[in-house]
């Protein structure tokens, strides 16, 4: 094996082995709902951001302290007995509470959670959205320590479907004619409902800084593994269709604070969402504060939480704003529909997100409404990606059938000057020209295909379709990988192997095998399928299960090139052939040619002779 393979061999091995450890599967399991998340949701540091008091502290000892933490106007409404209404309807079952009249709960019927328990998306601790008002008194307050009334109340429980709606008003008081409004309209099949915020004649007890409402803490983690699962965490707002992101990836917290007129702002978690879109759209024209932090919990795991928050002025009488907030699953079609599709990650935003957006999504999608079954659906696209892809790949497969043409030539070139590298290099060179072969003819195609293969990877890798979709055998979940083989101690930071990207790595064995033809990457044959094994034992088996499938059909491509082509070359055939110099081919011809009308070597090649003279040691 030459130097240039062994230098291959080390980057490949140290990129993947880095690549692996920031990937390495570390299992941190949500809690259960009995445990309440105590452990690791106590309370956001004050050094993120002071934004949200424990709700525990709303009884206080004394009435003083509460009239010197609430002032005189809102005391009276704190504590009190907490009052709680259901709400059903086709998709969740939510939880409304009269403190402060937030979200209590948000449990998603159609989904599960990686145990089997009912899909909650809302943390234990407090309630939300909630409200952080600027009062008279120079004081702010955080409403969920405050206990609304709801009106109209007849019932603790509700249940609607279909095309039904829901009206619940949750009110404090103040004086006569002077109140504090939170409306929420549900619907019977949606997975969001609208809130109308109003302040009536309020003048004497909220000074003109208003309130600002809080979205706390993020998406409850709803997957085993929380390492791939902070991986998509984050916040997001758009503005005017442009996109800002906040990512806590870091142990140091993180902020950002946009402005414009607001299209939606979210916080996401891998599969599920939950979003705030002012109506009408862009009626919001101000700044969104992010703030966000990432959280050491047990078994090695992370979790990254976001709070947002948005600003309202008060200028006095009656003033209403309205949003509808969306808190449900991260399924392209239906978040289309709210306008907040930039919460689907389809990789880059101005090459490769198009591509699965508009072409690779909507075609996985037909297929699986015709086919009924996500695994054969993976196959089927995997095949029809072939073929869309044929153009690229037949001139990659020909470069690769031309060169092994070649190779008996080569090999007896490499002989018969294996001790002068430059003249090999120059006959090599000359038997390219003589047989019009671009030694780069395979490059390019492939090169063409990364955005196309970058695209699908992003696709895979995130569609909740997928989640929780069994197939066959051992592969119960296409989301999650498919372990078959767990080992004693960790492999580059694997100590699970997946049963599908071992036999994806027996298809790149075999895929090497029939195109490469230089003796000295012979190595890289058994080397980079070994890597390649532990490298996507961290993918979705869904993933993994279309490049197996993909390889598959690749190599059944080559074989029939090679062996059953009608047309198959030969190198009379080759030579006959007209000749067309590629530009890369052309410059490193130039190239040498200038180099040996100079007397000089190409950079990497050795003198005639063999290696360099080492010059005279000094006595």
């Amino acid at each position: 094996m030459d130097k240039k393979s062994i230098i291959a061999i080390v980057l490949i091995t140290i990129i993947l082995t880095i690549w692996t450890f920031f990937i390495s599967v570390r299992k941190a399991p949500p809690p259960t709902p009995t445990e309440q998340i105590q452990k690791d949701t106590a309370s956001v540091p004050t050094q993120v951001e002071n934004i949200q008091k424990d709700t525990t502290q709303s009884l206080l000892p004394d009435s003083l302290n509460i009239i010197n933490q609430y002032g005189e106007s809102f005391a009276p409404f704190v504590g009190g007995i907490e009052n709680v209404v259901t709400i059903e309807n086709d998709l969740i079952k939510a939880k409304i509470s009269s403190k402060g009249a937030t979200i209590l709960s948000w449990n998603l019927k159609k989904f599960k959670m990686w145990n089997g328990y009912p899909s909650e998306l809302l943390w234990a601790k407090g309630g939300t959205p909630s409200l952080r008002l600027n009062t008279r008194d120079n004081l702010t307050i955080d409403d969920r320590n405050l206990n609304y009334s709801f009106a109209n109340n007849k019932s603790d429980y509700y249940k609607i479907s279909g095309s039904d709606s829901l009206v619940l008003s949750a009110t404090i008081e103040l004086s006569a004619g002077r109140s504090i409004t939170k409306k929420y309209i549900f619907y019977g099949n949606k997975y969001h409902f609208r809130t109308e915020i109003v302040l009536d004649n309020v003048d004497d007890y909220i000074n003109p800084k208003g309130y600002l409402l809080q979205w706390s803490d993020g998406i409850r983690y709803q997957e085993a593994n929380s390492i791939d699962e902070s991986g998509e965490a984050k916040a997001i707002a758009s503005f005017n269709g442009e996109i800002e992101e906040l990512d806590a990836s870091s142990d140091e917290s993180a902020q950002s604070s946009p402005s414009g007129k607001l299209d939606f702002v979210a916080v996401k978690i891998k599969y599920f969402t939950a979003a705030i879109i002012p109506v009408p759209h862009q009626s919001y024209d101000g700044t969104v504060r992010m703030t966000g932090y990432r959280m050491p919990v047990e078994d090695a795991g992370v979790i990254e939480k976001y709070n947002i928050t948005l600003g309202f002025p008060y200028r006095g009488g009656y003033q209403k704003k309205e949003f509808d907030i969306y808190i449900g699953p991260i399924d392209y079609g239906i978040v289309h529909e709210y306008g907040i599709s930039a919460v689907v990650n389809f990789g880059w935003r101005f090459l490769v997100r198009p591509i699965g957006e508009y072409f690779m999504l909507p075609i996985f999608k037909l297929i699986y409404y015709i086919i009924g079954n996500y695994g054969i659906s993976i196959i089927i696209f995997a095949l029809l990606m072939k073929i869309i892809l044929y153009p690229l790949s037949i001139s990659q497969m020909r470069s690769a059938q031309r060169m092994q043409l070649l190779a008996p030539e080569m090999n007896k070139i490499r002989e018969q000057y294996k001790d002068d590298h430059q003249k090999q290099q120059q006959a090599i060179m000359k038997l390219y020209s003589e047989y019009g072969i671009n030694p780069m003819g395979g490059c390019l195609p492939l090169l063409l295909q990364l955005p196309i293969l970058y695209a699908l990877w992003a696709v895979l890798r995130t569609a909740i379709e997928l989640r929780q979709a069994p197939f066959i055998l051992w592969i119960t979940d296409l989301s999650l990988p498919d372990y078959i083989i767990n080992m004693p101690f960790p492999i580059f930071g694997i100590k699970h192997i997946s049963g599908l990207a071992i036999l994806m790595g027996v298809t790149l064995f075999l895929q090497q095998k029939m195109t490469l033809t230089d003796p000295r990457q012979k190595a890289m044959i058994y080397i980079l399928p070994i890597l390649f094994v532990f490298l996507f034992s961290n993918f979705p088996s869904g993933l993994n299960l279309y490049y197996f499938m993909f390889n598959l059909f690749s190599i059944a491509h080559q074989t029939y090139l090679n062996k059953y082509s009608k047309k198959k070359l030969t190198l009379a055939d080759l030579k006959r052939m007209p000749k067309k110099e590629g530009w890369l081919q052309r410059k490193m011809r130039e190239a040498q040619e200038i180099a040996e009308s100079q007397g000089r070597r190409i950079p990497g090649q050795q003198p005639p002779g063999g290696r360099r003279k080492q010059p005279p040691k000094k006595k």
